[in-house]
C-alpha cells in the first residue's frame, strides 16, 4: 500500500497550495544562486582577461604565423618549441633571465631586509628617511631609466665624475657586456628597495612586543633575538616578497627597451624583451607565441616551488 507523502512545509503555512510549494523552491534556488551571481562579473572578467589569452596564445605557439598576414597560419605543432630551445641566443636569455632574477630578488630582499631593521624606529628622522627611500618606487620605470642613463653617461654623467674626482678612470656603463647588466641589476634594486623596505616594516612592526620585552628579561643577544625571533616571525611577509619579486623580475621590460635595447651583443636582452622583438620587430608570432608559454611556464614552476619548499616553513601568528 503506497504511502502519502507529505507535502513540504513553509514557515508560517500549515497546509501550503501547489504555487506557494512552487514559489518556495524558487526562492530556495535564488538563495542558492545568490553568491555565484554576486561572483559573476569577477569570474567573467578573469575568463575573457586572463584565463582565455593564455588558452588563446597556448594554441598560436603551434602554428607558424606572422603579424604581417594573419591569414595564412599553418600548423606546426611543437616546431617553434624546439627552434628556440635549439638557438643559442635564446640560451643567452634564458640565461640573462635567471641571473638578474636571483640577483634582484637576492640582493634587493637582503639590502630592504636591512633597512628595515635600521628604519623600524619612531623618531621623525627615520619617517623621513623612510619616505625618501620609498620614493622611487612611486616614479615610472621609464623615467627612472632615463635618469639613470644621464647618471651613466661616459661623458657628462655622475658616477664617472665620482670616479675620477677620487682618481678612478671613467667607466662605459651601458657599452661592456660586463658592466650592462650590474647597471641593470642596480637599478632594478634602486626602485624596488623602497617598497620592500616599507613591507618589511610593516612586518615588523605586527610582531607583537611582549615577545621581545620576554627575550629583554632572558638577557638574550641581539643575534638570537633576530634569528629566533624577529627573521621567523617575518617569514609570511618575506615569503610574499620572495614570490612577488621574482614574478616581476621575469617581467623586466622598460629599463631594458630604454636603457640598452637587449645590447650590447644580447648580453641584456631578457624573455619579455626577446618575445617583443619576435612579434613587433621581426612579426615572428609564432616564436613570440612559445616563448611567451615558455615564460609562463618558468614562473609557475618558480611559483610552486616557492610554495612548496617555503609554504610549509612560514609561521603565522
Amino acid at each position: 500500500m503506497r504511502k502519502a507523502v507529505a507535502a513540504p512545509q513553509i514557515s508560517g503555512i500549515s497546509n501550503p497550495t501547489k504555487q506557494q510549494v512552487r514559489a518556495g523552491v524558487t526562492q530556495a534556488w535564488m538563495e542558492r544562486l545568490r553568491p555565484y551571481l554576486y561572483v559573476a562579473p569577477a569570474l567573467t572578467f578573469f575568463f575573457l582577461f586572463f584565463l582565455f589569452p593564455i588558452a588563446y596564445v597556448i594554441y598560436l605557439s603551434f602554428f607558424d604565423w606572422t603579424l604581417l598576414n594573419l591569414e595564412e597560419m599553418d600548423w606546426v605543432g611543437f616546431e617553434n618549441y624546439s627552434a628556440l630551445l635549439a638557438e643559442s641566443d635564446f640560451h643567452q636569455v634564458l640565461w640573462n633571465s635567471l641571473v638578474y632574477t636571483v640577483s634582484t630578488v637576492v640582493l634587493g630582499i637582503l639590502l630592504s631586509f636591512l633597512l628595515a631593521l635600521w628604519l623600524n624606529k619612531k623618531a621623525k628622522v627615520y619617517g623621513v628617511i623612510q619616505a625618501a627611500v620609498f620614493s622611487p618606487h612611486i616614479i615610472s620605470l621609464v623615467s627612472v631609466a632615463m635618469l639613470w642613463m644621464w647618471l651613466m653617461d661616459p661623458q657628462y654623467g655622475l658616477l664617472n665624475a665620482l670616479l675620477e674626482m677620487v682618481g678612478l678612470p671613467g667607466y662605459t656603463w651601458l657599452a661592456e657586456t660586463k658592466s650592462a647588466m650590474i647597471s641593470l641589476i642596480l637599478v632594478s634594486i634602486w626602485k624596488g628597495v623602497g617598497y620592500n623596505t616599507l613591507v618589511f616594516i610593516a612586518g615588523m612592526q605586527s610582531i607583537p612586543r611582549d615577545i621581545y620585552e620576554a627575550a629583554d628579561l632572558d638577557q638574550s643577544p641581539w643575534w638570537r633575538t633576530l634569528t629566533r625571533i624577529t627573521i621567523p616571525m617575518l617569514s609570511p611577509t618575506l615569503f610574499f616578497l620572495l614570490v612577488i619579486n621574482t614574478v616581476s623580475s621575469f617581467q623586466v621590460f622598460d629599463t631594458i627597451y630604454v636603457m640598452t635595447q637587449g645590447g650590447p651583443i644580447n648580453s641584456t636582452n631578457m624573455l619579455v624583451f626577446y618575445i617583443y622583438e619576435q612579434g613587433m620587430d621581426f612579426y615572428n608570432g609564432g616564436a613570440a607565441s612559445a616563448a611567451s608559454v615558455i615564460l609562463l611556464g618558468l614562473v609557475g614552476i618558480l611559483t610552486f616551488l616557492h610554495f612548496r619548499v617555503m609554504g610549509k616553513r612560514v609561521h603565522y601568528q
